[in-house]
């Protein structure tokens, strides 16, 4: 969900006044909105060219390397071509920038398995890690929950879209750990929902129960399904999710519609 405000702040941004000129300032309006870019460039395609005046353009396109949306996550490639956008000239003018007609974008994002484990060093990684259900993997101590945290999350990725994912669980009270192994298949069910093809998960080397794996792996592809965006007002879908060598390809789009 961030990344998406992320890059509509920056697309807005571009048609704002303060960041109306060329390219060049474009360009400089996206980086303000990120934590840092390796490498950025902007074209803005408008005929003629004073719509930028009026808070339009016929097309966007963003093209950059090494794209860190916030601190600790890399995006090694990030692609971005937009339908023609058009700004309410009201909020225009007022230098508070709203869409007046529906944002739709063509998105490509390159991952490598370095930028992911990077990522899950991360704090706001981290965090949200520790906020998924562990209650499933706990015990109970004097008819209290034992409380767990993830720890040193590892990632490597396999040959046929496979990935496989290593973390500790260290109980918090007592310091003890156990090693969890997860490994699976990746797909995207109807653009939207990531399925696990054939997933298994281990703790020290012991399979978890069916009943116990699908519990967990239910969790997961709710939290991760693009429909929960929708509510914003955004609807994303991935038209391919590949894995080829050390490198993640997502492709999709998105529509963001008038707040």
């Amino acid at each position: 969900m961030e990344f998406f405000t992320i890059l509509l702040s920056a697309l807005l941004g571009i048609l704002s006044p303060a960041g109306f000129v060329v390219d060049r300032l474009a360009e400089d309006a996206i980086r303000d909105q990120l934590d840092s870019a390796e490498a950025l460039a902007v074209r803005i395609d408008n005929a003629p060219g004073y719509q930028v005046l009026q808070g339009r353009a016929d097309r966007i396109r963003i093209a950059g390397r090494g794209i860190y949306p916030i601190e600790g996550v890399r995006i090694d490639t990030l692609e971005v071509e937009t339908d023609p956008i058009a700004l309410n000239p009201d909020g225009f003018q007022q230098g508070d920038p709203q869409l007046e007609q529906p944002l739709q974008a063509a998105i490509k994002v390159v991952l490598t398995e370095t930028d992911l484990n990077q990522a899950l060093q991360s704090e706001p990684i981290v965090d949200q890690l520790n906020d998924f259900n562990l209650a499933a993997l706990g015990t109970e101590s004097e008819g209290q929950a034992e409380e767990y945290t993830l720890v040193n999350p590892q990632a490597e990725f396999l040959e046929n879209n496979r990935l496989r994912l290593q973390i500790t669980l260290q109980e918090e009270q007592s310091g003890t750990q156990n090693i969890i192994t997860v490994e699976s298949g990746l797909a995207i069910g109807s653009g939207r929902q990531l399925q696990l093809v054939e997933p298994s998960i281990a703790v020290d080397d012991q399979p978890l129960p069916p009943e116990l794996l699908d519990f967990l792996v239910g969790n997961l592809s709710e939290r991760l399904d693009l429909a929960n965006l929708e509510e914003s007002g955004i609807t994303a879908r991935v038209l391919k999710l590949e894995i080829t060598g050390d490198q993640l390809t997502l492709i999709g789009f998105v529509r963001v519609e008038p707040q």
